[in-house]
């Protein structure tokens, strides 16, 4: 495995939980799958359809997001929105998140 596959390796599970906590931060407006991958890639959070279908499946699931069917289009879009609980999630994550990216600055590095 060459050391830019490494690297793309470790960068894709960095990157792995920021994806939940952005599609809760889109979502506070109502979008459907594919607006959202568009989002998320012009935001900086590139993303595939097999990763984001079954995130947004289970966050319906848990219940941080709602659904439901928009049939008024030629073809029908399912929109998912934060919920509530999606909204607390959100706000702790953001908090976690700032508090990790504060210790990593903290930390010594080499020049």
């Amino acid at each position: 495995m060459s050391e830019s596959d490494i690297l793309e390796t470790h960068l894709q599970e960095l990157r792995r939980g920021t994806i939940v906590l952005a599609c809760l931060r889109l979502l506070e407006s109502p979008g459907y799958g594919y607006g959202l991958l568009e989002q998320l890639g012009a935001h900086g959070f590139p993303t595939d359809a097999n990763t984001l279908y079954p995130l947004l499946r289970r966050l319906e699931k848990q219940g941080h997001l709602t659904s439901e069917w928009n049939t008024d289009e030629a073809r029908p879009r399912k929109f998912y929105r934060t919920s509530a609980a999606g909204k607390r999630l959100a706000t702790a994550l953001t908090d976690d998140f700032r508090a990790i990216a504060a210790a990593i600055d903290a930390l010594p590095q080499e020049d």
